[in-house]
């Protein structure tokens, strides 16, 4: 968990474009007035709207998108009280089940909604019901939304043929959370690459600190290799506040990443202007 405050650290030496999008951070709770679920596999300190708006002053961020974590389950309102509180900047990727119907989903796209996710990692519970995704999957079809993939690196190979068949947009998170030890020949990664280069297929270049140690050198060459790939369909984001991460990131650090994954200005701007006004329909 990330314990510094959102306002403090250093500005980053890399200066944003105009416009810049965080396309992966979080709002958590306050608890107090957006509870956290009952289910919960952890509880975080509270990250409210106004530490997110802190953070991105400091770094010379513009938009967001905000991802609902599972910490507050299918319970999105503290998602869509932030997007409220600034619509025209901000964005959201929901958590739903079965139980949505069709007013569940008009009420999550007029409020800001543009995509779900599914979490398939192992230490957040594994696999969700494929039933549901599948029908989740049906729902969104047309509808310009997309579907958010939260793996494990191991996971890629085997779950490659059910995503490339996926009728949808599809957004993978941080780098498929990549074992950046086995190289950049490894068939997790390379299976990610042959992946992004799908028209609907996005790649976050996030978790830079999920998959590597400060400096967080070993993940440059990774999320490099797949902006190469696919320069009009990667994202970035800042992941704050670091859920059931050990220690504290300083964002200054990831942001100043951007440089050696983009390598030049009209990448940089795609990378973190063009691309996820594009997913998320931000004005020009």
């Amino acid at each position: 968990m990330n314990d510094l405050p959102a306002q403090a650290g250093r500005k980053p030496v890399y200066a944003l474009p105009s416009g810049s999008c965080d396309a992966h951070c979080h709002v958590f709770g306050p608890g107090a007035v957006f509870p956290y679920a009952p289910n919960r596999r952890y509880t975080p300190d509270d990250a409210p709207k106004e530490a997110l708006a802190a953070l991105h002053a400091r770094l010379g961020i513009e938009r967001a998108v905000i991802v609902q974590a599972s910490c507050h389950g299918t319970d999105n309102s503290a998602m869509l009280d932030a997007i409220a509180w600034r619509p025209d900047r901000y964005r959201g990727v929901a958590i739903v089940d079965g139980s949505f119907g069709d007013g569940a989903f008009r009420d999550l796209d007029d409020g800001g909604v543009r995509g779900v996710r599914f979490n398939f990692v192992r230490h957040l519970g594994g696999a969700p019901d494929m039933a549901v995704f599948d029908r989740v999957i049906d729902r969104i079809k047309g509808t310009g939304w997309h579907v958010v993939l939260h793996l494990d690196g191991t996971d890629i190979v085997p779950l490659a043929g059910m995503i490339r068949r996926l009728a949808v947009p599809f957004v993978i998170d941080h780098m498929g959370r990549i074992d950046t030890a086995l190289g950049t020949e490894q068939p997790a990664f390379q299976t990610l690459l042959e992946l992004a280069r799908q028209e609907n297929c996005w790649v976050k270049v996030s978790g830079s600190e999920r998959i590597s140690r400060f400096p967080f050198d070993a993940a440059v060459p990774f999320a490099r290799a797949l902006v190469e790939v696919s320069p009009e369909r990667t994202l970035w984001g800042s992941d704050f506040p670091h859920p059931n991460l050990e220690g504290e990131v300083d964002e200054a650090d990831l942001v100043d990443l951007v440089p050696r994954f983009a390598i030049d200005a009209a990448s940089q701007k795609r990378l973190l202007v063009d691309n996820p006004a594009r997913l998320y329909g931000f004005a020009a």
